[in-house]
């Protein structure tokens, strides 16, 4: 059993792992939890301790194998639990991040696998993000990043980078989602910013932070 606070670090370092397994520092850490340094510097003193991560100093954080096991049991809850309340109670998806922040924290497997079961065994939460199975197993992922993409190439909405909900939020403005069909009709190498079309006439100029925060698939 362990607190809330010791299974969010273990899921940060786990998401940072999967984006830069080689530079995982307290700084970056710190910038995921909101935190300051020197309280990451702690709670890693403390889960070395548990032998649930390997630090070195100059080198950065890895976990173990223990303290993986953990955080992608807590990243399955969540987006688990992410999926049940957009699907089931009909939250929008920029709504759910912060209930299932506190829902993943239940610890019964019992519960978990029976949520699993009742939603279908889904393999993607509403980001586009992918559920872990229960054995642990999470499916490696083919997308890009849209800024990524080349001009005149067609791709297909799968995910996002930034959960936050004013990102989300914009997204919805601009109507913007999950399964959207996307050609890059230009891109200003100035700026970074692009020009799409969605879907078969809608034009859209994006920003390169809105960009840089869509993953897609190649068509």
């Amino acid at each position: 059993m362990y607190s809330f606070t010791e299974e969010n670090y273990l899921k940060a370092i786990y998401k940072l792992s999967e984006r830069a397994p080689d530079s995982i520092t307290t700084n970056a850490i710190a910038e995921v939890l909101e935190t300051k340094a020197a309280s990451v510097t702690d709670m890693i003193k403390k889960l070395s301790d548990k032998k649930l991560l390997k630090y070195e100093k100059y080198r950065g954080v890895a976990l173990t194998e223990k303290g993986r096991l953990i955080a992608v049991e807590t990243v399955r809850k969540h987006r688990l639990w992410e999926t049940f309340l957009h699907e089931k109670l009909e939250f929008g998806w920029d709504e759910v991040h912060d209930i299932a922040e506190q829902l993943e924290h239940i610890n019964s497997e019992a519960l978990t696998n029976k949520l699993d079961d009742f939603l279908g065994n889904p393999s993607h939460d509403p980001h586009g993000d992918p559920i872990p199975t229960r054995s642990g197993e999470i499916k490696k992922s083919d997308l890009i990043l849209l800024c990524d993409a080349k001009l005149k190439q067609k791709v297909l909405m799968s995910g996002v980078v930034d959960h936050s909900a004013p990102f989300l939020q914009h997204l919805n403005k601009i109507a913007l989602a999950l399964g959207c069909q996307i050609e890059v009709l230009d891109k200003n190498e100035y700026d970074g910013s692009i020009e799409i079309k969605l879907g078969s006439s809608s034009h859209l100029h994006l920003s390169k932070e809105v960009a840089k925060n869509i993953l897609v698939k190649i068509r």
